[in-house]
């Protein structure tokens, strides 16, 4: 459990790795290195995102920030809190992630700090420093929180793998888009990505 919560934080090694915290400990955090809680537990975010990392971020907010300009939706990227319901521990959350672009398209969702459940979609770029763990995790707390899709996508390999949730709340994978694929959205049926914009990019 937490040792530490009324007292700031300015060192990331002052915390108990495997230790229990909440969204009201992560407030009193001064250090500089970003984290995510998942169901109160630390992960430790990637310092330093490669230049592929990068240029996905920067293309895929480019194109997703024209598609929704002037449409209720509205298009974040980290360093952006997202705080979900997978946990509570006395009354405050214990998920916080930090997605690396998210829509959301309830207003009522966002307030001072950031969004307040789930996104409509989250989209995710895996890099060296992401763990199977990881990665795991936060699928199981966006299916479970609501997140209506997801992409997760692998720059090595040129490919996104979509996931979108059933009635029932469970993420149905569908056929990963490759190479040089039209990535369509499933939630918003006009979005449409065309990947060698990117993928062939050198």
């Amino acid at each position: 459990m937490s040792a530490i919560s009324t007292e700031r934080v300015k060192k990331l090694s002052d915390l108990d790795p495997e230790g229990s915290y909440t969204y009201a400990d992560y407030l009193l955090w001064q250090f500089k290195e970003r984290v995510e809680l998942i169901r109160g537990r630390l992960f430790r975010m990637t310092p330093a995102p490669n230049v592929q990392h990068q240029r996905l971020v920067t293309f895929f907010t480019a194109k997703l920030f024209n598609f929704f300009e002037k449409k209720p939706c509205q298009v974040f990227t980290l360093p952006f809190d997202v705080r979900l319901p997978n946990g509570k521990k006395k009354g405050n959350e214990t998920t916080v992630v930090q997605p690396d672009l998210c829509v959301i398209c309830e207003e009522a969702k966002l307030d001072d700090k950031g969004c307040v459940g789930a996104p409509d979609l989250v989209i995710e770029i895996l890099s060296p420093g992401n763990t199977n763990l990881e990665m795991r995790e936060k699928f199981q707390v966006y299916e479970e929180s609501g997140v209506r899709e997801y992409w997760l996508i692998n720059p090595l390999e040129n490919v996104i793998l979509v996931y979108i949730l059933d009635e029932k709340g469970i993420f149905i994978g569908l056929a990963p888009v490759i190479g040089e694929d039209i990535l369509r959205s499933h939630i918003f049926p006009k979005l449409e990505i065309d990947l060698k914009e990117i993928f062939t990019t050198k």
